[in-house]
């Protein structure tokens, strides 16, 4: 086999909010050099994948959401909450089986040199395991399990510079682990079922992975993380979902006003409400609003101020050329590109990984961050703020630098050519 002979990939991921369109790119440059590349996902991820270019293919046995109702979205609730991290926790172990299967059914049907895994969904990677397939894992977020040195996932904690606050953090992380190990039973259940043996912590089945990629940029994250031996940062993942409609300003091109993106979550986090409050705090501000729904708040909910306008969807990445400022929950990919194109930001984190992702915002003084209750005043302020001033867009202008210099570096597209080869030409592609 020569260097440049097509490799085939699996790609097995699912939707679980914003996690899908960010590795869109990833695959379209892998068809562009001409690899066969698959997707194994949820029913309603078909156009994007096949726009990508993949072939697809949805889950079976595992959940297989066929479209983007908010009332099938994930409950609302913020994973600083024991009950919330819990959900999560058996929603990975409880399913891991029927993934599992899935996941074996398929490459079965089809070997893969390579197949690329989602870093929080157990099963597929599971699935790999069992029947002795070369996998790696492709984030799109910072660490979802808890590393030495940070604070975990869902705390909102920043860097710890006193003893307390180092003590804290270890308490956080060993209350997170143990939350996570609730579901443990659940998984190892699944392993034993594929011939595996068990294991002592729900995280260490990231450990099969031949590579773990988290998609952010190490300038992004805290210096201070410890990661896994198989762990590395792949730079940034950014892309605007095929979903998004194509954009037309209705603003004249010679209005002076600033442009102000205000996007919150894919899925349903019942933020109609805050939405509407950052509406009327900027309604007094001599700008341009834009507030782009994203799918799960519908247009009636909202009553758009004289200089606000709203729309279901939009390119991001396409508006962010424009803009002056961001207005977040805090979503990972929303950063990034906010990041890349230098922009400061006002993060109201609604769970998830939202309040971590301010936190590394505003301990590099690139923005501000405030509750989900703030009132309208308090939106206001901030808002005024961030226009008014410039030590924040220079603060943003130097993380974006950094993160943007991450981005144009990526090895990832090369290393994952790589792997596949070498699992290839040592005959490690798993067979029926």
């Amino acid at each position: 086999m020569t260097s440049s002979a097509p490799l085939n990939f699996l790609f097995a991921t699912a939707h679980l909010g914003g996690n899908v369109s960010p590795i869109m790119p990833v695959i379209r440059q892998l068809v562009a050099a001409r690899h066969g590349v698959r997707v194994i996902s949820d029913a309603l991820n078909r156009d994007e994948a096949e726009a990508a270019g993949a072939r697809f293919t949805s889950w079976r046995r595992a959940p297989s959401r066929a479209d983007r109702k908010r009332e099938d979205d994930p409950p609302d609730w913020s994973v600083s909450d024991k009950e919330g991290i819990g959900m999560v926790a058996q929603f990975l172990a409880g399913t891991a089986q029927a993934y599992a299967e899935d996941t074996i059914e398929e490459l079965r049907r089809e070997p893969a040199d390579l197949a690329v895994c989602f870093d929080m969904l157990l099963g597929p990677m599971l699935g790999a395991e069992a029947i002795g397939q070369k996998f790696a894992l492709l984030g799109t977020m910072i660490s979802f399990f808890p590393l030495p040195g940070i604070a975990p996932l869902g705390s909102g904690l920043g860097i710890a510079r006193t003893e307390a606050e180092k003590a804290a953090q270890d308490a956080a992380r060993r209350e997170m682990t143990a939350i996570l190990d609730s579901a443990l039973p659940e998984l190892n259940a699944a392993r034993a079922k594929l011939g595996l043996v068990p294991l002592a912590h729900l995280a260490d089945q990231c450990n099969a992975a031949s590579v773990h990629w988290l998609g952010t940029a190490r300038a992004f994250d805290f210096e201070q993380a410890g990661l896994r031996p198989n762990m590395r940062y792949a730079g940034p993942l950014i892309g605007d979902p095929a979903w998004a409609e194509p954009w037309r300003s209705p603003w004249s091109t010679d209005d002076p006003r600033p442009l102000v993106l205000v996007g919150f979550s894919t899925s349903f986090q019942n933020h109609a409400a805050v939405l509407q409050r950052v509406i009327d705090a900027a309604a007094s501000l001599p700008v341009r609003l834009l507030v782009t729904l994203g799918g799960p708040i519908e247009p009636y909910e909202l009553v758009p101020a004289a200089n606000t306008v709203v729309a279901r969807s939009a390119p991001h990445l396409e508006i962010l050329r424009e803009a002056s400022l961001v207005v977040t929950h805090g979503g990972h990919g929303t950063v990034m590109a906010a990041l890349t194109h230098r922009l400061p930001m006002l993060v109201i984190p609604h769970g998830r990984d939202q309040a971590d992702n301010a936190v590394r915002i505003t301990e590099r003084g690139a923005g501000l961050a405030i509750s989900r209750t703030a009132p309208t005043e308090e939106i206001h302020a901030a808002l005024a703020r961030l226009l008014a001033e410039p030590r924040f867009r220079e603060a943003a202008a130097v993380l974006g630098d950094a993160v943007s210099a991450e981005l144009r570096a990526s090895t990832l597209i090369a290393d994952l050519q790589a792997l596949a080869r070498s699992n290839r030409e040592a005959g490690l592609a798993s067979v029926a």
